[in-house]
């Protein structure tokens, strides 16, 4: 291999390997996200009246406190990696890093605030 030419310094590199993983994680948090939200939209529907009283008892069962649980994990999982792809191609420099930090650090606020209400709400301490 030559150091001469451009495709020199480059030949055998190869990709990194991460963009297929990346892209099938954002697909897969999609999907999963698409159908939580169905059955979300689905259950609000199928409830006789949405007052405070009847949203938190339906809530409170295991199933729709595991569904809702999982539809803002898929959520906010899905969010993150939309976002580091838009940072990772817009934002150069030190700016980076710290834009990246500040992402996963905000990201997983919301989810672990999403989640603990959806545990208080199961665990009846609304």
């Amino acid at each position: 291999m030559g150091n001469g030419t451009s495709i020199g310094r480059v030949r055998g590199l190869g990709a990194a390997k991460e963009g297929t993983h990346h892209w099938l994680l954002q697909r897969f948090t999609a999907v999963g996200s698409l159908l939580l939200l169905l059955w979300l939209g689905v259950s609000i529907v199928l409830l006789p009246n949405l007052s405070y009283g009847a949203v938190t008892a339906w809530i409170s069962g295991p199933v729709p406190a595991t569904a809702m649980a999982l539809l803002i994990i898929s959520s906010f999982w899905h969010a993150r990696l939309g976002m580091q792809v838009m940072i990772e191609d817009y934002v150069h420099g030190a700016n980076r890093f710290g834009a990246i930090v500040a992402l996963n650090l905000i990201a997983f606020a919301g989810a672990a605030f999403g989640l603990i209400c959806i545990i208080r709400l199961a665990l009846g301490g609304a």
